[in-house]
């Protein structure tokens, strides 16, 4: 059998004849201290007015005409991690596995319907990206991923219809044989967490929002009620609890941790579309900064650290751990900012979920806040949350007739730009063309 020093040694060789490229990353400190607002969005000291104009018109130009369905792509992310993305959904159903057949049921609804899973591919392809990359030999744990840190007396306890506490095996897979792959079997359970708390957040975003729909179905909380679709919620975000410690890494813990923490903060973020809530605000840059900030925490946070805690996980250096945490603050900024577009320019049956929600629920989105710069009749609308008359009707109007969408195409593009800089120094290979071409999608999306 062909060992994993090998098959590396074999893929650097395929991508690099004579040797491997020398790694370059941005400076940066070995632990990234979390995102300041003054970090997100400052034109006037990025940019001067002609050089932000030109890129909206490049945008623009970009925006109005459709991407050609026929281009060829260089590589299919998908393609190259199939084997470890085959097991993602049936090992997510068995971590999730509960004695109460209506919980089960609930945990368990909205894997019946295959997402998009772009937050594990990431992870995987990262992993498999950073497996050429330098390392830095790290105290590891030795114990499968599934293996219970308690005895399974005292974690079954009052619970004898729990299900095995051994979850899943590994072993019983055969993308999972740690020896015929170059991600690990942490990275693989890595990536089935990042969608566990993802799709946590899912449930509890469709309560708060009134969600009538989620992937072209009910969402869980018109299919079972608000309190089950919550407590579903949690009962996720335990089980991505337990799983995580299973990893036996602090460090990777603590930011998966934070990412939780995260989530709660960019929704109590939302609740306000400004920093000071007023009735009658005023356009300026930290209007636009708010925002994205607002957008880390809640979209932007568990990409980034989930493809962090990928390259601890694999013993890399901190200049590559860096860099894959840049990469994934940058794309998951842009996903969302390109979320916020389809929500003006996609209709609810491509979308898989009611079209023009945000308006609806009272959020000022990217598109709407650049419209607000050259519109201030928006501030009126924005200050009572749409909540008028006509007022979602109007705002649309605005925003149709400026160039908000093409501003915030621009600045995704911007994003974009960042993380593929951001890994410019790894090694070629599949999976960091794999990277890359996950921007290109990112910025083509239509769903």
């Amino acid at each position: 059998m062909t060992s994993r020093s090998t098959r590396l040694a074999t893929s650097a060789a395929k991508h690099s004849p004579s040797r491997l490229p020398l790694c370059t990353y941005p400076s940066a400190s070995p632990i990234s201290p979390a995102p300041h607002v003054s970090t997100f969005y400052h034109p006037s000291r990025r940019r001067n007015q002609s050089s932000w104009a030109a890129a909206v018109s490049a945008a623009q130009t970009i925006f109005n005409h459709a991407p050609d369905s026929n281009a060829p792509i260089s590589v299919d992310p998908f393609r190259t991690v199939a084997r470890e993305m085959k097991f993602l959904t049936k090992n997510i159903r068995q971590l999730l596995g509960s004695g109460h057949p209506t919980l089960d049921t609930v945990a368990k609804y909205y894997t019946q319907s295959e997402g998009k899973y772009v937050r594990p591919m990431l992870v995987l392809l990262m992993s498999r990206a950073t497996a050429l990359t330098p390392k830095l030999r790290r105290e590891t744990s030795t114990y499968s991923v599934n293996r219970p840190i308690t005895s399974s007396e005292i974690l079954t306890d009052d619970n004898p219809s729990a299900p095995d506490h051994s979850l899943t095996s590994i072993a019983h897979d055969a993308a999972y044989n740690q020896e015929e792959s170059d991600i690990l079997p942490s990275q693989r359970r890595l990536a089935e967490i990042t969608e566990l708390i993802h799709t946590a957040s899912l449930l509890h975003d469709d309560v708060i929002d009134h969600s009538q729909s989620r992937r072209s179905a009910p969402s869980a909380n018109i299919e079972f009620g608000n309190k089950m679709a919550v407590l579903a919620g949690d009962f996720l975000l335990g089980r991505a609890s337990v799983a995580l410690a299973r990893l036996r890494d602090p460090e990777v813990t603590e930011l998966l941790a934070t990412v939780i923490a995260n989530l709660v903060e960019g929704e109590f973020m939302q609740l306000k579309n400004t920093a000071r809530d007023e009735r009658n605000p005023v356009w300026t840059e930290d209007t636009v900064s708010y925002y994205l900030q607002k957008t880390y925490l809640k979209s932007a946070s568990l990409i980034s650290k989930s493809c962090r805690a990928a390259a601890i996980l694999g013993q890399n250096t901190p200049e590559v751990v860096e860099a894959a945490y840049l990469y994934g603050k940058n794309l998951g900024l842009a996903f969302q900012l390109v979320d916020d577009m389809l929500d003006y320019t996609i209709s609810g049956e491509e979308l898989g979920k009611p079209a023009g929600a945000d308006l609806e629920l009272g959020l000022a989105t990217a598109p709407l806040l650049f419209a607000w710069k050259d519109n201030k009749s928006l501030g009126r609308l924005v200050g009572r949350k749409f909540s008028g008359e006509g007022d979602v009707q109007r705002a649309r109007e605005i925003v149709s007739e400026s160039t908000g969408l093409e501003q915030t195409r621009a600045l995704a593009q911007e994003y974009v730009d960042k993380a593929i800089q951001a890994i410019s120094g790894f090694p070629e290979s599949d999976a960091k063309d794999g990277l890359i071409e996950m921007c290109t999608k990112v910025m083509k999306r239509r769903k």
